[in-house]
């Protein structure tokens, strides 16, 4: 351990304009690289992923086998570019790749040559046919999907203006107001996604029809004709633990029943979800795990590639979850969609010398030969044109799964086992893995989309410095506020795109007497209010609608808490109020440990919406999270607030430090 003083100078050629400069800084070299690399972002804005740290004295690069005790002090900043970074990464890919081919890379097709070797032993004689029987019954299933009557069904129980919404907020929560056509795609199916994990519902046991309540499984039954009708060609019993009664459990297949029922097990899940993704015109396909699971890839433009969903576990683009995180002896994962069948067991494994030997059903020659065959039999009805386009896409995949089994596993990323279903049904399919949540050792630097907090909070605190220096009676505070609040909640209520709402005349009357405030307030949420010809007075939204959709919550949420201070005696209207005040920060860029993707993201702790909160899955072990400046300014803090989230009370900090760099 060693107390270092560094002096970094950023280079003119990396630095935007007016921001090249020389910062000096301790630094204690038992703290290694990591801690250096924040500290430098503190300083600089540069994110640890884009430094390039050059030892000026002797022009070599600063990296993880680099002494720190030892180097000279100056030191040189270069940024990296986002392309120089793609093609670091890529280039660093070659490098693992050309390391691998001499040892590791030679004994893992070594051991796949043993194993299709032994494989010619293992397979049954007759295995083709019932490898054709596990897969093609699905072809009926997932073109009941294409069916235009069940799509409008489908349709019609979507709040699809309300995750059109939430997709175009999370995309300016990134900085993008106006993103492009495969952004917003991109975005709406993962609101698609969250949305169907919390409307539909896992079923262990069926609750008693009669009461409600627990029941046992008594067997299988035979199927009504009502039951046959969609699908259900398997019925489960169960009676009842406190009534007696018997309550049949169909398992249905036709996915416009269970647009009804909304319930079942993965089965169900991935049924009605890629039926879902195909009725919103996403390319979707079924995946079929022969070891018993099944799940949805779509084609994702903004990626150019197709992404796994597992919509009952409610985890996306995390194909190793079944191998790395439930512990899964995977062997035949197969993509079922109306244009045919493909193998993307490849996608699914890093251990495929171990995979082969479990797939001893067929030869690999006869799956290939019987996939060939059902593909061709329905795409045989395809223009030319349409047809190059899917072939062109099959072999881009096949390219990418022939190079997928290769690749080297990321071992900072933890998944989780199996998350759906019983504890004991888990437990008896060994699927219940090593770690019970999804981590990640570190995020990317994340920009603070958050100026509208600030001026919600400035036009708040001088309406409620106006009350103040008025002498207004706490009654009539309470009744504006209550103004506001139901206002905010009209506008909440109304669709986003065309958000309106009318005063009543009370109301018109309360906010003419205090317009100057409450216009600043609408500005603040990119709103205006307009007087109709009838002398109707309405508020509604000025420019781009989804900045009053991230304003409104931020909004809705301080006219709440000050609404709760004044009903609770717990505040008097004087001057220098603590909530809210107007002198907030705002347009950082924000660095955490950890965050716990989608709703726990690093920059939701700034957000100043209450629901909304940045989660570090390995919190419990100590985590960090930094707040640098715009521009690298610097600012004296007067004071900061904490606020847990409150869902999870045994999650709550227990205790905290806070660290203020030279330039933080």
């Amino acid at each position: 351990m060693v107390a270092r003083r560094f002096v970094v100078r950023e280079d003119p050629a990396g630095a935007g304009e007016g921001e090249a400069g020389e910062h000096e800084l301790e630094y204690d070299t038992e703290h290694g690289l990591d801690i250096l690399r924040l500290q430098i972002f503190s300083l600089t804005s540069v994110p640890p992923e884009l430094q390039k740290i050059v030892v000026e004295a002797d022009g070599s690069v600063v990296g993880d086998g680099t002494d720190l005790e030892a180097i000279s002090e100056g030191l040189c900043l270069m940024a990296i570019t986002r392309e120089e970074e793609g093609k670091d990464a890529a280039a660093a890919e070659a490098a693992r790749a050309q390391e691998m081919s001499d040892e590791e890379l030679a004994r893992m097709i070594q051991a796949e040559e043993e194993a299709l070797l032994l494989q010619q032993y293992s397979i049954r004689n007759d295995g083709g046919e019932e490898f054709r029987e596990r897969v093609e019954p699905y072809m009926h299933q997932v073109l009941m999907y294409e069916d235009p009557m069940r799509q409008e069904a489908a349709r019609k129980t979507v709040p699809i203006d309300e995750l059109q919404e939430k997709a175009l907020i999370s995309l300016a929560k990134e900085g993008n107001f106006s993103p492009s056509k495969d952004e917003e795609d991109h975005a709406f199916l993962l609101e698609l996604f969250f949305w169907f994990k919390q409307s539909f519902r896992w079923v262990n046991a069926a609750p008693c029809d009669s009461c409600g309540r627990e029941t046992f499984n008594v067997g299988m039954g035979t199927p009504l004709p009502s039951e046959i009708k969609f699908g259900a060609n398997r019925v489960e019993i169960y009676r009842c633990k406190h009534c007696s009664s018997t309550t049949r459990f169909p398992r249905y297949n036709d996915p416009y029943k269970l647009l009804e029922t909304r319930k079942g097990r993965c089965g169900e899940w991935a049924n009605c979800f890629t039926f879902y993704c195909r009725t919103f015109g996403y390319e979707a396909r079924l995946i079929l795990d022969f070891t018993d699971h099944v799940w949805t890839e779509c084609f994702s433009n903004l990626y150019g590639r197709w992404m796994h969903l597992d919509p009952c576990e409610g985890v996306y683009d995390n194909p190793l979850l079944y191998e790395k995180g439930w512990n899964k002896k995977l062997n035949y994962v197969i993509a079922i969609s109306k244009d045919g069948v493909n193998d993307v067991t490849k996608r699914y494994t890093r251990k495929w010398h171990e995979v082969l030997s479990r797939r001893i059903i067929t030869s690999e020659d006869t799956i290939s030969a019987i996939l060939s065959s059902i593909t061709g039999k329905y795409r045989s009805g395809l223009s030319i044109d349409g047809l190059v386009v899917i072939e062109n896409r099959d072999k881009k995949e096949s390219e990418e799964l022939s190079k997928a089994a290769y690749l080297e596993v990321d071992t900072t990323i933890s998944l989780p086992g199996r998350q759906s279903g019983s504890v004991e049904w888990r437990k008896a399919r060994s699927e219940l893995g090593q770690v019970e949540s999804l981590t990640c050792s570190s995020c990317p630097a994340r920009k603070c989309v958050d100026a509208h907090v600030s001026k919600i909070y400035e036009a708040l605190s001088a309406l409620l410095s106006h009350f103040c220096d008025g002498d207004i009676p706490k009654e009539r505070v309470i009744e504006v506020f209550d103004k506001l609040k139901c206002l905010m909640q009209n506008l909440k209520d109304a669709k986003f795109k065309s958000r309106r709402a009318t005063l009543d005349k009370k109301t018109q009357q309360i906010f003419e007497e205090i317009f100057p405030s409450v216009e600043r307030l609408l500005c603040a949420m990119s709103l205006k209010a307009e007087l109709g010809t009838d002398g109707e007075c309405s508020v509604t939204t000025v420019g781009n609608a989804i900045h009053t959709s991230l304003a409104l919550p931020v909004a809705t949420d301080a006219v709440d808490e000050i609404l709760s201070n004044y009903k609770s005696n717990n505040v008097v209207c004087t001057k220098g109020h603590q909530f809210p005040r107007g002198n907030r920060l705002c347009s950082g860029s924000v660095l955490a440990s950890g965050e716990q993707l989608p709703i726990g993201i690093a920059t939701a702790a700034f957000d100043g919406i209450h629901s909304s909160k940045w989660e570090e899955p390995d919190g419990a072990k100590g985590c960090w999270i930094i707040y640098r400046m715009l521009d690298g300014q610097t600012y004296e803090l007067d004071s900061y607030d904490l606020m847990s989230a409150n869902d999870v009370p045994e999650r709550d900090p227990m205790d905290w430090t806070q660290l203020l760099y030279q330039q933080l």
